[in-house]
């Protein structure tokens, strides 16, 4: 017996209802936006064009703003498969091109559609610290992420007039449906996405940590705050014979541990801010950037090249520009919460500043270059 092929008309469920994939398209549209333009900000911060600015004030806003990235991009991935439920009929439309101008807008759906999940997965992958290929993520992310908003701005333009329509018709009254209403659907499509927000969010909102079961990081490692890279991993010892060196027009100094401890020091209640969007506060101690340039010689507000022990990672040199450097926040850290710093953390001594990425917060700090 051959069965009927199914056709685009066949389909009258109320979740296939051009209302429900306009509201959730216009909620999607919030979340990925919202991910993207949070995502080029961390983008800028760690790869700054001239042009660029980044205040070291208030301390805890790239904390928000990478917690808003993650959140959003969780939050975007049930509003996606429940949009892409919403339109699937349209696959059976027949003819499959009726003009060059649908062929355009069915090549924009795809690209849509592919370059939104290759986001959404691999950035939950890298939220995982878990990369199953070969490629460099932070790089082709970025890329792909200007993809994906390309093809959804084409898209919104190509169905403005059908947005409208359905928007204007959204209040209208709803048949009796026998099975899920159209606003039991996006009532299900809510609480989804709410419980994947609630579930993950305490990994960067603490009051949210006793609730949210899939949070990563949080209260992990030693010393109370999590690790994202061991000592081990990086192939750091705990050195016997160690000299900050601090480089500066008028010369190079040499500073021992002792030395430096011997320096006025300065406490204060910092977050470690990952760009996985974990985040933790912690009490930090040591010398203030500028108390430390002023010491040597050199200006505060001078960008400076911070070098670490560790030679093989991709983040072992990073540059804290001029606003950081003349913040007294800015810690050349040696211990954390009222203890010793832990190798892991960064002994013997280690950058904690304000409002940078976790990934920019370099640790076992070996030299000091004032630029």
């Amino acid at each position: 017996m051959k069965l009927p092929v199914p056709k685009e008309e066949h389909f009258k469920a109320p979740a296939h209802d051009e209302r429900v994939t306009s509201k959730i398209g216009l909620a999607l549209a919030v979340t990925f936006t919202t991910c993207f333009v949070t995502g080029l900000i961390s983008h800028l911060i760690q790869h700054p064009p001239e042009w660029f600015f980044w205040p070291s004030r208030p301390a805890g806003l790239y904390r928000v703003t990478q917690g808003l990235h993650v959140i959003s991009g969780i939050a975007s991935i049930p509003l996606l498969l429940a949009k892409l439920w919403s339109v699937y009929p349209k696959l059976f439309g027949r003819p499959l091109v009726r003009s060059l101008p649908h062929a355009l807008e069915r090549l924009s759906i795809l690209v849509l559609s592919g370059s939104a999940f290759f986001e959404l997965t691999t950035g939950l992958l890298n939220v995982a610290q878990n990369y199953p290929w070969g490629f460099y993520f932070p790089q082709v992310h970025y890329a792909v992420a200007w993809l994906a908003i390309g093809s959804i701005l084409v898209h919104v333009a190509v169905k403005l007039p059908v947005i409208r329509r359905a928007l204007s018709r959204a209040g209208a009254e709803e048949p009796p449906a026998a099975g899920l209403s159209r606003r039991g659907f996006l009532r299900t499509t809510g609480l989804a996405t709410g419980a994947a927000v609630v579930a993950t969010a305490g990994a960067t909102v603490p009051f949210l940590r006793g609730i949210s079961g899939l949070s990563w990081k949080t209260a992990n490692g030693t010393q109370g705050l999590p690790v994202n890279r061991t000592a081990a991993a990086a192939g750091i010892t705990r050195p016997a014979d160690w000299r900050l060196s601090v480089v500066t027009p008028r010369g190079t100094t040499k500073l021992s541990l002792d030395e430096l401890r011997a320096l006025p020091q300065t406490t204060a209640e910092l977050p470690i801010a990952c760009v996985e969007g974990w985040s933790q506060s912690a009490t930090w101690r040591g010398i203030s950037l500028p108390a430390l340039l002023k010491h040597v010689g050199a200006a505060p507000g001078t960008a400076v090249r911070v070098s670490s022990s560790e030679r093989s990672g991709l983040y072992n040199v990073s540059v804290l520009p001029g606003e950081h450097t003349a913040d007294e926040l800015t810690l050349l850290a040696l211990e954390l919460n009222g203890e010793e710093l832990d190798l892991d953390h960064g002994f013997p001594c280690r950058i904690i500043a304000p409002n940078r990425p976790g990934v920019l917060q370099t640790k076992w700090v070996t030299k000091l270059e004032a630029l």
